[in-house]
C-alpha cells in the first residue's frame, strides 16, 4: 500500500534551521516516501524558502495550507489500485477515452483540421509507450461526455461506466493521452509529455492526471490556432501558448468544479528556417529544421543524432529544491511567462527527439538513454518488433518510433522496480544528505520523434 508523505506538527518559521544527525534522518527514512511530489499550497503573500535538509525538507505536508473541505466525488473505479498497467508501444488511453467490452470503439474526434495547418517542409513520425505505477484515476464531472440515453449503454451511475465515456472540455475532446499523473500528446509538428504531481491524490478535490491532461490539451489547440491564424507567416510562440493554456486550465478548474492540482510541462514543436546564403525561392534544400523546445520543471527534451549516436540536446531540469521542480497549477508562484525556458536548436532529419516525464530520467542516465534509442532504432531496421506496429486513437504511431518508445521505457522500468540499482534519483538524494536507493517508482512515459521531410 502507498504510504503518505511524513507529517509532522507545524513549526514556527525559524524552528528546524539545523541538519538532523545521521540517525534522525535513517529513522525517518523508513517512513519518508521519498518518491512522493511536494505541494504547493502557500500561505497567502508567503513564499517558503529553501527548507534546510533532512525531515523537514522531506515532509511536505506543512507548506500545504487548509484546502476546500469538499467531499471529492466518489470516483473509486481503479483509483486506489496498487495494480500496475502494462506499458506498451502503441498510446494508451486513459480510462476515459476507453468504450465499454461489447462496444463498438469511439474514435477520438480529431479538432484540428490538418489541411487549415500551413504547409510546412518538415513533420515528425511519432511513437508513444507509457508504464503507470498505478491506474489512471477517471476524469471528475464535468470533463466526461452527457451520459447516452440508449437502453443498451452501461447506466451513467455507475462508476465504470462513467470511466468509460470520452472526456470533453469547451465541447472538444480532450486531446492526449492520460498514464497514471503524466499526460501525453503526439502529432505531426508537437509533441508533450506533462507530470503531474501525484501528492495532489492526498487532498480533497486534488487531481493532478487533470491538471497535466488539460494543460497538455489547450497547449497543443494554442499552438494549432496560432498556426492557422498567422498562416505562411507564421512564427512559433510556444511560451505564449502555454501560458493561455495555463490560463484556461485555471479557468476550467475553478469555482464550480473546483479541482485542484500541478504539473510540470515540456514540449517540443518542430519548424524550419532557412540556411545561411540560401536564396529567397525557399527551396527544398534551402531549408533545415528547428526545434523549439520549451520546459516548465523537471520532464525533459532530448534530441539524439542515430547516425552519430550522439546526444545533440536535452532541457535542463527546473527545481525550487530537491524533488520539488517548478510546477503550474494551484497555488504554485510558477507561471510560463515568468518561468519556462524556451531553446531553439538546430536538428538533421533523421534525428530522434523525445519528450520524457521524469520517470524516465529519474532511473536512466543520458548516455543510457542515447544507448537505448539508438540501438533500438537500428535494430527495428533490422527486422525486429515489427509486430508492434500499431496505431490507436487520433495519434498516428509509427512503428519504428513506437518500438523506440518501447524500448526507452522498459529500460526505466527495470532500474525502477530494482530496489538495489544505482539510479540517478538516488545519486542525487544521497548528494542532499537523504537516505535513498534503488529506482524510483513512478509513472513513466515517453514521446518519440523522427524527424524528416514532408512529402511533397
Amino acid at each position: 500500500m502507498r504510504r503518505l508523505p511524513l507529517r509532522l506538527p507545524d513549526l514556527p518559521s525559524h524552528a528546524a534551521t539545523s541538519r538532523p544527525r545521521a540517525a534522525a534522518v535513517a529513522a525517518a527514512a523508513t517512513a519518508v516516501n521519498y518518491n512522493a511530489r511536494p505541494l504547493f499550497g502557500l500561505i497567502p503573500g508567503i513564499w517558503p524558502t529553501r527548507r534546510p535538509l533532512g525531515i523537514q525538507q522531506q515532509q511536505r505536508a506543512p507548506f500545504v495550507t487548509a484546502l476546500t473541505a469538499r467531499a471529492p466525488q466518489n470516483n473509486n473505479s481503479g483509483a486506489n489500485t496498487t495494480t500496475t498497467a502494462p506499458s506498451t508501444a502503441a498510446p494508451v488511453p486513459d480510462a476515459g477515452v476507453e468504450e465499454p467490452a461489447g462496444a463498438a470503439a469511439e474514435e477520438p474526434r480529431d479538432p484540428f483540421d490538418p489541411s487549415a495547418f500551413p504547409k510546412l517542409p518538415f513533420r515528425f513520425d511519432t511513437g508513444i509507450a507509457l508504464f503507470a505505477k498505478r491506474p489512471p484515476r477517471p476524469f471528475p464531472p464535468p470533463f466526461l461526455s452527457p451520459p447516452s440515453g440508449s437502453f443498451s449503454d452501461p447506466l451513467s451511475t455507475h462508476d465504470r461506466s462513467r470511466d468509460r465515456r470520452a472526456a470533453y472540455v469547451d465541447g472538444q475532446l480532450i486531446q492526449g493521452y492520460t498514464n497514471g499523473d503524466d499526460a501525453v500528446f503526439a502529432s505531426d509538428y508537437f509533441i508533450c509529455a506533462n507530470d503531474g504531481v501525484g501528492a495532489w491524490s492526498t487532498r480533497p478535490r486534488g487531481h493532478a492526471g487533470l491538471w497535466s491532461r488539460l494543460i497538455l490539451h489547450f497547449w497543443a489547440v494554442a499552438t494549432f490556432e496560432d498556426a492557422v491564424r498567422q498562416g505562411d507567416a507564421y512564427t512559433p510562440d510556444p511560451v505564449g501558448c502555454l501560458q493561455r493554456a495555463y490560463e484556461q486550465t485555471l479557468e476550467a478548474t475553478s469555482a464550480p468544479n473546483d479541482w485542484q492540482g500541478t504539473t510540470t510541462a515540456a514540449g517540443a514543436q518542430l519548424h524550419y528556417r532557412r540556411k545561411e546564403g540560401a536564396g529567397s525561392d525557399g527551396g527544398k534544400d534551402e531549408t533545415e529544421p528547428l526545434l523549439y523546445v520549451t520546459n516548465v520543471g523537471d520532464s525533459q527534451v532530448m534530441v539524439l543524432r542515430p547516425s552519430t549516436r550522439e546526444l545533440v540536446y536535452k532541457s535542463t531540469e527546473q527545481w525550487h529544491w530537491f524533488d520539488c521542480p517548478r510546477q503550474l497549477g494551484t497555488n504554485s508562484p510558477d507561471t510560463p511567462m515568468n518561468c519556462a525556458v524556451m531553446d531553439e536548436v538546430a536538428i538533421r532529419e533523421g534525428d530522434v527527439v523525445l519528450a520524457m516525464s521524469d520517470g524516465v530520467i529519474d532511473n536512466l542516465w543520458s548516455h543510457e538513454i542515447v544507448e537505448k534509442a539508438c540501438e533500438s532504432l537500428e535494430r527495428w531496421k533490422a527486422g525486429e518488433g515489427r509486430g508492434r506496429d500499431t496505431a490507436r486513437g487520433a495519434v498516428r504511431v509509427d512503428g519504428a518510433m513506437g518500438f523506440v518508445a518501447q524500448e526507452v521505457v522498459e529500460a526505466a522500468k527495470v532500474i525502477a522496480m530494482d530496489p538495489f540499482a544505482e539510479s540517478p534519483f538516488m545519486e542525487h538524494a544521497i548528494e542532499e544528505g537523504l537516505a535513498s536507493g534503488g529506482g524510483k517508482m513512478d509513472d513513466i512515459s515517453v514521446v518519440a520523434a523522427l524527424c524528416r521531410r514532408s512529402d511533397p
